[in-house]
């Protein structure tokens, strides 16, 4: 295969690291290496034809989670690739955080890629990261946090991104398609409450707000749920990464505000909730903790390896959202909430929202059914949501 300057060309192999002979492409500074190594194999320190030991040790850290998404995964067919891999993110210190989470997953999975110039960070600034000053819902369309990474990948500048799974449109431009999800992290919402507001009790969680308090945020879907519960409450509107919401409360700016655990917990600021929601007090938005790979459809040996890793209970749950969200088909007004877990016989139980912005209406309803149903399970909870609700909450 002909080397091209700035890039290496990486043929797998099922065992071991063989080097290339180094040549030079004619201008100063620029060296091809033809290298041969392993994507296919764990470090397990047996036959890679043999499976994995699924037994690990229990502990807790980015380690743990690596070592549970790596417990069962198939040999993919050996293939090769120019380096490095390019991939796409969002520049906020929380989508460089989790994309660096997967990177790493990928370089444990295939242990021969570490210490080599693998892989190349694209931090892509999306509409949503430009438009600071309007609600997300006043901006209008889909995709509000991957447009500008999709067209990316779409034009190859890219070779797979990363992405919070519940900023994802439920239906990708043609030629994406969805490879990989990996294992949820804490699917919940936290409230941050302010110096003015009381103690919080688990229970009641919104007792804690002063009557008439102001809430930040720019979630429809929390504010209906808030309005619901406590329609005395003003909201305000909101934006900017993790650090910069909690400042605001800090800051007196407003007395309180919702954040998703999942990002708090990755960043390190899992200290910062005042309470930790329940999903029956505040249903959680579909697919929330999770994180999602996209690649091109035809990039059928980058999908191979992805598959690799994938989480099986974060591919059910989230197909359930996400088939539930299909069916919805709501704007970027409507409040719609999703949450799927996993019982402990293994059925798939999904819970499903629907409201007005103001609070005014809310139907949640909650099914189960076998894991292996969940396109079906979510898709028909969302037509009888749908069925149910006003023609107004849809407009």
């Amino acid at each position: 295969m002909p080397s091209v300057p700035g890039r290496t060309s990486v043929r797998g192999r099922t065992h071991g690291l063989d080097h290339g002979k180094e040549s030079r492409d004619g201008s100063e500074g620029h060296v091809s290496v033809n290298k041969k190594i392993d994507i296919v194999t764990c470090e397990t320190g047996r036959d890679p034809d043999a499976r994995p030991n699924s037994v690990f040790r229990r502990s807790t850290g980015v380690g743990a989670a690596v070592r549970m998404a790596t417990q069962d995964f198939s040999l993919v067919r050996p293939h090769h690739r120019e380096l490095p891999l390019r991939v796409g993110t969002r520049g906020s210190p929380l989508a460089l955080v989790q994309t660096r989470f997967f990177l790493h997953l990928l370089t444990t999975f295939c242990p021969v890629l570490r210490g080599m110039s693998v892989f190349e960070e694209h931090a892509i600034r999306t509409t949503g990261d430009r438009v600071q000053d309007r609600p997300l819902a006043d901006i209008g369309g889909k995709g509000l946090f991957a447009k500008e990474i999709h067209e990316a990948l779409a034009d190859r500048r890219i070779d797979f991104a990363v992405h919070s799974l519940k900023d994802l449109e439920t239906e990708l431009p043609p030629g994406i398609v969805l490879a990989c999800t990996l294992k949820r992290e804490d699917s919940r919402d936290a409230l941050i409450l302010g110096p003015g507001c009381g103690e919080p009790d688990p229970a009641a969680p919104f007792d804690c707000l002063p009557a008439g308090a102001l809430i930040g945020t720019s979630s429809v879907r929390r504010q209906a749920q808030l309005l619901h519960a406590r329609p005395d409450l003003i909201i305000a509107s909101i934006r900017g990464n993790v650090q910069t919401r909690l400042d605001k409360v800090a800051f007196g700016e407003c007395a309180a505000s919702l954040l998703a655990m999942a990002g708090l917990r990755r960043l390190g600021l899992a200290e910062k909730a005042s309470v930790v929601l329940d999903p029956d007090a505040m249903v959680p938005s579909a697919c929330q903790g999770i994180v999602g790979i996209t690649v091109r459809e035809s990039d059928i040996e980058l999908r191979e390896m992805l598959a690799a890793i994938e989480d099986p209970v974060a591919k059910a749950v989230s197909n359930a959202e996400r088939a539930m969200l299909a069916e919805l088909d709501g704007s970027c007004r409507t409040p719609i909430g999703g949450h799927a877990r996993m019982l402990p016989n293994g059925d798939l139980h999904l819970t499903g929202l629907v409201a007005r912005a103001d609070g005014s209406f809310l139907l949640k309803r909650a099914v189960h059914g076998a894991a292996a149903d969940a396109v079906r399970i979510g898709a028909n909870l969302g037509a009888s949501l749908r069925a149910d609700c006003p023609r107004d909450v849809f407009g």
